[in-house]
């Protein structure tokens, strides 16, 4: 059987690929364990200055869970008398969120089919999504009884605000690459065969660049989202100190001053 979750660190890149084509990546249980161990490792190996999250197939990021196996998974709970399936937001989907958007590396999502339920929210715990024109968006929760899960009460409103996000989430249905990008959830629009390349220069161009800046750019959007202005002043103060302190600025500003283009080590 081949690995449901693959990973490679090549020059500074970790590539994620959920491997599951033939399930439109539909997650599984050894799937969602084999995702969260590689966002895990991508954020703690200091040899990885960015990540590509991606998907085997042309058909599908991934379709969220795997309902088949839910299904006999919930039958054999009664069974048992146990609740033990629905532990998998906390085991699998919170741990796998966490590593993405708290990973001081920058995450570049390419979207190259349906992304629905889950597989809607990695994409959304991305830093950056690079769609293919004939991918769609679902939010799929309530159409299966359900409420949000993978960080999507969190992200979706952020990204679309609170109206918009209730009724994406009250009332689920497909949305298109162009829609999603006309609300602001895409950053990129590409062709489906330029995806994988416009993806991979995107994510290869953050790798190359200046990472503690990126880092914090990161945390600083994050912080900002749910903090006041002066709290935010602070922050902003914290981090430029540490941005500033770094060897990529110091590379950044002698290469501006030689006009050379900024070779940047990361640190």
């Amino acid at each position: 059987m081949a690995d449901t979750v693959l990973y490679e660190v090549s020059d500074g890149l970790a590539t994620i690929t959920i491997n599951r084509p033939e399930a439109m990546n539909a997650m599984n249980v050894a799937a969602k364990v084999a995702l969260r161990d590689a966002a895990e490792a991508a954020a703690a190996d200091p040899a990885v200055r960015a990540v590509l999250l991606t998907a085997a197939g042309d058909r599908a990021f991934c379709v969220g869970q795997d309902l088949k196996e839910h299904v006999g998974l919930l039958l054999q709970d009664k069974e048992t008398g146990t609740s033990s399936t629905m532990n998998t937001v906390r085991d699998h989907y919170n741990p796998i969120v966490r590593a993405l958007t708290g990973m001081a590396k920058p995450v570049v999502a390419a979207v190259n089919g349906v992304a629905a339920g889950a597989g809607f929210g990695f994409a959304l715990a991305a830093d950056y999504r690079v769609v293919a024109e004939t991918a769609s968006f679902n939010t799929s929760f309530a159409g299966v009884a359900l409420t949000a899960d993978s960080g999507m009460s969190w992200t979706l409103p952020r990204l679309v605000g609170h109206s918009r996000a209730a009724d994406l989430m009250l009332f689920p249905r497909s949305i298109s690459a162009q829609e999603a990008y006309d609300l602001g959830i895409v950053n990129r629009l590409v062709a489906p065969d330029a995806l994988a390349e416009e993806a991979a220069k995107v994510a290869r161009a953050l790798a190359e660049g200046p990472t503690v800046a990126y880092a914090a750019l990161k945390e600083s959007l994050a912080y900002g989202a749910d903090h006041s202005l002066a709290e935010a002043l602070e922050k902003e103060d914290e981090l430029q100190t540490k941005a500033g302190a770094s060897e990529d600025h110091t590379i950044a500003v002698q290469a501006f001053i030689a006009k050379e283009k900024p070779k940047y080590l990361g640190r």
